[in-house]
């Protein structure tokens, strides 16, 4: 329901001299618009109204998948639907349906509680005077004209209404079609997957975000979006959506054909359009203002249209004859309006398209040239396809300036790379290693005027201006200061550097706290808890912290109190602060059915238990795979299949191997001295008693081991975070390696060991990470981070230079001694296994939507509307 707030908005104003500005439309950039009145003392001359059609305030858009799971109180732009200004007044739920300019006023269309005491006529249509007049209407969904387009279930992706209508039907819907793969397009699949929707994307072009990506980008970017199980259709267009009344499917054919063509059906009830959008201009139309060829209002480089009094801003403005898309050239054209009505010289020349943003869990970032449109310029790239990531920078001829690129899948480049296009800042001499998996730190070399917020227009010397003559002294204060970092959030790494650079420049202690609920570290917190002896969070936050936490600490804070108190983490007082998988003890897989992985130690496995996990497989027709781990993963179980699956595992012997959680994983092994001749030590004898002793040790990330038997390697201990190689005299012991994303190879902390001092070191090694180490780091990226790197853990592990010797070990036995196997506990306590069920109204109903096919002898997840006809669930 509309409402608008404060007094005075008739004609009885106190100072007659003062005018007024109308705002249509309370989007982003209208409530920019306020905002910068305010700030810039234009209030002080001016009155404003705004008046916003849809029910409530301003909120992120850019943002707005996250209602599903925070709401719209999360993405509000003005929490408490007010200004602190009363000469800023907000009517909401109203819509300006006419502008007369000779008479410079507006008709608007209310709610009758909308207006009454808060409007000079009472009634639902008033008409409102301004002086100036400031268009804000944004942009509409272009809906293209395909068939069936107005069917029951056919819906937009714009505003907070069309996502509560789209959750509405996806309630008795099994699946769902994006119409348009561009940057809302992945945001609605994003959607609709988070619905449980088997979910399809419709690009008419040969690749995603065709935009923003080329060829070999949207390729990467398709197959991290395949993984996630939303299938990806490009190159097709869209030919008829079938349905009586309602959706029943879509009709597609290959771009390029003609009519008739064959064609493609997907089956769906829910169909999301979101193919681009068109500025809303029908006002401007209306009145006679002059709009671009292809829409838009025409406005001058201060934004203003033919009519002087009247500017437009945002998505509905066409300076130059172009539209914006994105919300940071919006807020650059409110900015120059009221530079304008200041009489100030400022004006809108163009704006940086750049973006960065995670699609899907993805990240992908395109910036400047990223297409190599200037002449001479060059591509740099690098790709990694095991890893999903692609990385493109385009330069000059001469090799000195970087002109644009393209990331995907791993974007962490972008906070430094961007403002290197802005600013000019001469490329290193070898360009490659910015974006080579271990890159160069070039932010320091950023000049003050260099951009590093795009969406506020926020520079390096604005953000050095708030930390050294403001008083800002973390990235919050920084936001609230200079507004870097508050729409996307892309440039906050980079604010955060240079936060940092500049403290540790002046001496000044660096704050690094865990999440905004605690300004400890996690480090500090490990220590809190244990002076305190916390059991419970809720009595860390209240001590230490502040609200009620969120998903960064809490289950931060689980995993802490895991490894200091080796509590199951199912007890009521942590069970809610775990993730999804740790909250079940499985992995979730992509069609909603779990993981089971039993722990077979250094891969040695007898006869007998391999027929269990036959067995076991077999009755409950479980996908089965040896992984690389050397470990027999079992994959499709239901979440009400748990218990019974593990009730037969930890009968025969089995205990949980972990899969799901932040703590040990495997100990690789190869066969060692007992049967290869080249073998000069135990290797697998030492891997089961090391994963063993380290079984179920929760840390900041998931750990691994691996143990070699001779120098040939044939476990890839250094590919692990701790990897141990025979030698003939004992034991090599490594640190500091890991696969995925960023390759490290471990590096030796000791050599020669006996068993009981490599026993010994690891135990310390493992402690002094899990206490120091911060939120998902791993063994290498906290060694890095550490002062003095690897020869500092040595100084700690070998040498005893703390003295923490002794304690390390402590700790560490009191981890072994308080042992238990997590599956073997649940199944021994009624009340932790009642979380096993699909439905809790209904226990004994398995979810309907989880189905399999046949291949290769073993089953395979397909999603509910693949199941053919008469196919048994």
């Amino acid at each position: 329901m509309g409402k608008g707030k404060g007094k005075g908005m008739g004609k009885d104003m106190s100072t007659a001299a003062r005018k007024r500005i109308v705002v249509v439309g309370h989007g982003m950039v209208g409530h920019r618009f306020a905002q910068a009145a305010i700030e810039r003392g234009l209030t002080e001359t001016h009155d404003v109204v705004i008046f916003g059609e849809e029910p409530r305030a301003a909120y992120d858009r850019v943002a707005l998948t996250s209602w599903f799971g925070q709401g719209a109180e999360a993405l509000s732009l003005l929490p408490g639907g007010e200004y602190d200004d009363p000469r800023v007044r907000l009517v909401l739920d109203s819509v300006v349906t006419e502008i007369d300019r000779v008479a410079r006023t507006v008709t608007v269309v209310s709610p009758p509680s909308a207006v009454g005491d808060l409007l000079a006529n009472p009634g639902a249509v008033t008409v409102h005077d301004y002086d100036v007049l400031v268009l804000a209407t944004g942009a509409a969904p272009f809906v293209p004209p395909v068939e069936g387009r107005g069917k029951d279930g056919c819906f937009v992706y714009r505003t907070i209404e069309d996502l509560e209508a789209i959750r509405a039907a996806g309630v008795a819907a099994t699946s769902g079609v994006v119409i348009g793969g561009g940057l809302l397009g992945l945001e609605a699949a994003n959607a609709l997957v988070q619905l449980g929707l088997e979910t399809h994307v419709v690009e008419m072009a040969p690749r995603l975000m065709p935009v923003q990506l080329d060829g070999a980008a949207g390729s990467t970017l398709v197959r991290h979006v395949e993984r996630l199980g939303v299938t990806v259709h490009t190159g097709v267009v869209t030919e008829e959506i079938e349905g009586a009344e309602s959706v029943t499917g879509l009709r597609m054919r290959q771009a390029g054909t003609e009519a008739g063509a064959p064609t493609e059906v997907v089956d769906a009830q829910v169909v999301v359009f979101s193919a681009g959008i068109r500025p809303r201009d029908a006002l401007a139309r209306e009145c006679d203002l002059r709009v671009a060829e292809r829409g838009g209002i025409l406005v001058d480089a201060q934004c203003r249209t033919a009519d002087p009094a009247i500017f437009a801003v945002g998505e509905c403005a066409a300076p130059g004859g172009r539209m914006y898309g994105l919300v940071a050239p919006g807020y650059a054209m409110a900015e120059v309006v009221v530079d304008a009505l200041l009489d100030g010289p400022g004006t809108f020349t163009g704006a940086d398209m750049s973006t960065k943003l995670k699609l899907l869990g993805v990240d992908v970032a395109s910036f400047g040239d990223a297409f190599a449109t200037t002449d001479g310029a060059l591509e740099l790239t690098y790709a990694d396809a095991v890893a999903g990531v692609y990385k493109k920078l385009v330069v000059s001829e001469d090799g000195t300036r970087l002109l644009g690129g393209i990331l995907v899948g791993d974007a962490s480049a972008y906070g430094v790379l961007r403002p290197m296009v802005s600013s000019g800042i001469a490329l290193p001499d070898n360009p490659e290693q910015l974006i080579l998996p271990v890159g160069g730190g070039v932010r320091l070399g950023m000049p003050d005027e260099a951009q590093v917020c795009s969406c506020n227009d926020v520079s390096k010397g604005d953000i050095l201006h708030a930390v050294a003559e403001q008083g800002c002294e973390d990235v919050a204060a920084v936001k609230q200061c200079t507004r870097a970092g508050s729409t996307c959030g892309s440039c906050v790494p980079t604010v955060k550097s240079i936060i940092e650079d500049h403290f540790a420049s002046v001496g000044k202690v660096v704050e690094k706290g865990l999440c905004e609920h605690f300004r400890l570290t996690r480090q500090e917190l490990f220590d809190v808890v244990a002076v305190h002896g916390y059991r419970r969070f809720d009595d860390i936050v209240e001590a230490h912290g502040t609200g009620r936490g969120c998903d960064v600490c809490k289950p931060a804070i689980a995993s802490i109190l895991a490894s200091q108190t080796s509590t199951h983490i199912l007890e009521p007082a942590t069970a809610g602060l775990q993730d999804t998988n740790d909250a079940y003890l499985a992995n979730i897989q992509r069609n909603g059915t779990y993981s089971v992985v039993p722990r077979i130690p250094g891969g040695e496995i007898t006869p007998e238990k391999l027929i269990v996990i036959g067995e076991v497989a077999r009755d409950h027709g479980l996908y089965t795979k040896i992984t690389g781990g050397q470990r027999i993963d079992l994959f499709g179980a239901r979440m009400e299949q748990l218990p019974a699956i593990w009730r037969r595992l930890v009968d025969a012997g089995f205990e949980s191997g972990h899969a799901y959680g932040k703590s040990l994983r495997t100990v690789k092994s190869c066969v060692g001295s007992t049967w290869c001749r080249f073998g000069v030590q135990d290797s697998v004898g030492l891997a089961i008693a090391l994963e063993l002793r380290y079984r179920g040790l929760r840390s900041p990330h998931k750990l691994k081991g691996g143990v070699s038997g001779c120098a040939r390697e044939c476990a890839e201990a250094r590919g692990k975070d701790f990897g141990v190689i025979a030698t003939e005299k004992g034991w090599n012991l490594y640190v500091g390696g890991n696969g995925g994303a960023t390759p490290a190879h471990a590096r030796l902390l000791a050599g020669d060991l006996d068993t009981p001092t490599l026993v010994s070191y690891l135990d310390r090694f493992l402690m002094y990470y899990v206490r120091t180490a911060d939120r998902l780091q791993r063994t290498s990226t906290w060694i890095e981070h550490l002062d003095g790197g690897l020869d500092r853990v040595r100084s700690v592990v070998v040498d005893d230079s703390l003295g923490l010797g002794a304690e390390l070990e402590a700790e560490m036995a009191r981890h072994v001694g308080g042992y238990e196997d997590e599956w073997r506990a649940t199944l021994e306590d009624p009340a932790k296994l009642e979380r096993f069920v699909s439905f809790v109204n209904a226990p004994d109903t398995p979810d309907p939507s989880i189905a399999f096919t046949t291949e290769r002898d073993q089953i395979q997840p397909v999603l509910p509307a693949r199941i053919p006809v008469g196919a048994p669930a």
